[in-house]
């Protein structure tokens, strides 16, 4: 089914469920983040140190256009993961949160295992896939 922009819908289920996933891993990142602190888990709590990851987050699909090829390392994964800690951090800063060097290394490399991660299981996973219609045998 294609709407009169060229979308699909096969295409925007995608780029929805990345989205899931991506926001997902940052929901992941401050949870376990908070939790390691003591923090507490108040929805209040999360939100508060979640925003700024989430903004970024945008940020990095709205430059690389992310829902064009929403399961793609590059530039959609690669976007959204330094999206997610390049702007978070610079928000955390504005909004008098804390960006110790440490703790910009650790959004690094986690945010980058799981939003990248992700995306290259998904490609693993289809190139395994049988490429041939259910309940039938490739020649």
């Amino acid at each position: 089914m294609e709407r009169e922009d060229g979308a699909s819908l096969a295409g925007m289920r995608s780029a929805a469920w990345a989205a899931v996933a991506d926001v997902g891993c940052v929901l992941l990142f401050v949870a376990i983040g908070r939790a390691s602190h003591s923090k507490g888990e108040t929805l209040g709590g999360l939100a508060s140190t979640a925003w700024p990851f989430l903004a970024g987050l945008a940020a990095g699909w709205l430059a690389a256009r992310a829902w064009r090829q929403p399961i793609a390392v590059a530039p959609a994964g690669i976007a959204a993961w330094l999206g997610a800690v390049a702007v978070g951090m610079v928000l955390r800063v504005v909004a008098g949160q804390g960006t110790a060097f440490a703790f910009v290394l650790v959004a690094l490399v986690f945010l980058g295992l799981f939003v990248v991660g992700w995306r290259l299981a998904a490609r693993l996973v289809s190139r395994f896939r049988p490429s041939s219609p259910a309940g039938t045998v490739p020649r």
